[in-house]
């Protein structure tokens, strides 16, 4: 039982910190709203993996590769979408006149990353799945163990993701001005590298 709870912990850190289209993401959104609006974001992989699990476990083993590449192609667009918002946004930064922007916006947009981001799906068809259908027919009780050590462990790396990222705007408006300008990078490159392997994949 033990050795699922740190299978969960440890897979979740190594999801975490793995650089990603959602780690832009809310790289972008601590910079420009700060910790508070965008802790709640890192609740989105909740949301989205509920389908995820039941689309791998279920259905997306048995479908075409082209559905993935479908995903890739959608997600891929996108970020360059979210990847161009956050560039008005470095443009045009002025930390006196940051625009107001509705966490429910906020978290369809986390979502929507999340969902069409690969990693998920490759995670769940080829570590998590496997896992845990081997760990729920030895007990329920470990696969449920299973999956709360990695959702829970997830949050609390994430949280302190956002809050390590938050923490520049204590620096000054030019050095989040050139965070913001990084996240810009970063999401098109992710936007990009999945547009491509979803065409050429």
């Amino acid at each position: 039982m033990f050795s699922y709870f740190i299978i969960g912990i440890s897979y979740a850190f190594a999801c975490v910190v793995q650089p990603g289209p959602f780690q832009a993401f809310l790289l972008s959104q601590s910079l420009t709203n700060g910790w508070r609006k965008t802790i709640p974001l890192v609740f989105a992989p909740l949301i989205t993996d509920i389908p995820v699990i039941i689309l791998v476990l279920f259905v997306l083993t048995k479908v075409p590769h082209g559905v993935l590449q479908f995903l890739q192609c959608a997600g891929g667009i996108l970020l360059l979408y979210l990847a161009f918002i956050a560039f008005k946004t470095w443009r045009t930064y002025d930390a006196t006149r940051m625009p107001v922007v509705s966490g429910q916006q906020n978290l369809f947009k986390a979502v929507m990353v999340n969902f069409f981001n690969p990693a998920p799906f490759l995670g769940w068809s080829l570590v998590m799945g496997p896992l845990l259908l081997k760990a729920w027919t030895e007990s329920p009780v470990n696969g449920t163990l299973l999956l709360t050590s990695f959702y829970g462990s997830m949050i609390i790396y994430s949280i302190g993701m956002v809050a390590l990222f938050a923490s520049a705007r204590s620096l000054g408006p030019r050095v989040t001005r050139i965070s913001l300008g990084f996240s810009v990078i970063a999401l098109a490159i992710f936007g990009i590298y999945q547009l491509l392997t979803g065409i050429y994949g």
